[in-house]
């Protein structure tokens, strides 16, 4: 046995403790004010029918895939074996870019490895975890709901699935896209924020070519992910189905998806057909990751698309060849989506300071933005906050 799983073994006991409790219950509701490091998860959902607080603006920060182990844990250890410590060791992946999500009511990731110790790797090109005690990283940089829908949660197979929501809810994170079965990963979650309930959901579809594995998506009878493994018409189905029943428990709808093909710089047809169908049936806004690239952003109707966010502190590559990323800072109310700020990012300082996202400012952020537009503008409505920002001076000066 590793000595690093080894050391972990008695906080992830307490984990599978807690997540036993929870097992049988339906996915809570969360406020992410009251979420913290805690003793055992959030079992209730918010205030008491008639106590809700009243509406208002709510900020949503998203971005791309995250994996915190493979080479993250490699180098974040190999700075502890040096004698370094402290915050900045510790938060390593998030410190150059936590100040960002600052006034955010909300942050939400891609969670590309599953938290565990236990379980085989199932046979495939590139197989993630990272140890529970790891989800202190995602804490403290304030992330409070990640998507699990993607290719690597079910790398170490069923037991890795189990112990990843076991370790989430008992660190207070809202979690979908995963679960025992089909139907719960299906299953939203559902969190409450400024007096708004929004609904997330996850699928994972790649297409018909690809090199998963077919167990990497859950059955009836199965644990996996939401999705399946190659038919988008399918994967269609249970958008508008859940989309539709999903706004029935809550005020916005948000699916992420992971789809596409790495390293595409454009989205597929399936892609577009997908991104319609689930604003049709009610969402508010759509996301998307897997390319590891970015690709365009466009609106359908009143809500925003944004195919691949790229990179964020991805440990599943020490030097990415493509390194530009960005952060979606997007606003809703009640009635849907208000308008986003694109925070451009590198993801890294490598060989120095690598799986270290930075913001990016003068002509490099401009560069990112520009990349963004071209990519864009093929799409049908190109996102209007990809215009650029006008310097003339004002007419009279």
């Amino acid at each position: 046995m590793n000595p690093a799983w080894r050391n972990d073994s008695w906080s992830f006991a307490l984990v599978c403790t807690l997540g036993a409790v929870v097992a049988c219950a339906p996915r809570a509701s969360v406020r992410p004010e009251d979420v913290q490091t805690r003793a055992e998860p959030p079992l209730t959902g918010g205030p008491a029918q008639g106590e809700r607080a009243l509406p208002r603006p709510i900020t949503l920060v998203a971005a791309g895939d995250v994996t915190l182990g493979a080479h993250y844990e490699e180098w974040v250890d190999g700075l502890r074996a040096k004698g370094q410590s402290g915050p900045e060791v510790d938060g390593w992946g998030f410190s150059e870019v936590k100040p960002l999500f600052a006034g955010a009511d909300l942050v939400l990731v891609n969670l590309e490895c599953p938290f565990t110790g236990r379980g085989e790797p199932i046979p495939k090109n590139f197989n993630f975890r990272a140890r529970p005690s790891t989800v202190s990283v995602l804490v403290d940089a304030g992330v409070r709901v990640v998507s699990l829908a993607n290719n690597h949660l079910m790398d170490y197979g069923p037991d890795g699935v189990a112990d990843t929501i076991a370790t989430l809810d008992a660190a207070g994170i809202a979690h979908f896209g995963a679960g025992a079965t089909l139907a719960e990963a299906r299953r939203p979650a559902i969190v409450e924020v400024g007096g708004l309930r929004i609904a997330f959901l996850g699928y994972l579809i790649l297409g018909e070519k690809h090199p998963e594995p077919a167990v990497v998506w859950a059955t009836e009878t199965s644990a996996g992910v939401a999705g399946h493994p190659s038919d988008w018409m399918v994967v269609e189905r249970m958008v508008r189905e859940d989309v539709a029943a999903a706004k029935a428990q809550a005020d916005l709808v948000i699916p992420f998806f992971h789809w596409g093909r790495e390293g595409s710089k454009g989205p597929d047809a399936y892609q577009l057909a997908l991104a319609k169908a689930a604003v049709e049936s009610g969402a508010a806004a759509v996301l998307g990751s897997h390319p590891h690239v970015l690709q365009g952003m466009e609106r359908i109707g009143r809500a925003p698309v944004f195919y691949s966010l790229g990179n964020f502190v991805f440990g599943g590559n020490w030097n990415p060849r493509d390194k530009d990323s960005v952060l979606v800072k997007a606003r809703f109310d009640r009635s849907g989506y208000l308008g986003a700020e694109l925070v451009p990012l590198r993801t890294d300082r490598f060989p120095d300071r690598p799986i270290q996202p930075y913001p990016l400012t003068g002509a490099d952020a401009q560069a990112v933005m520009q990349r963004l537009r071209n990519a864009s503008a093929t799409l049908a409505m190109p996102l209007p906050e990809l215009a650029p920002v006008s310097t003339a001076a004002p007419a009279g000066s």
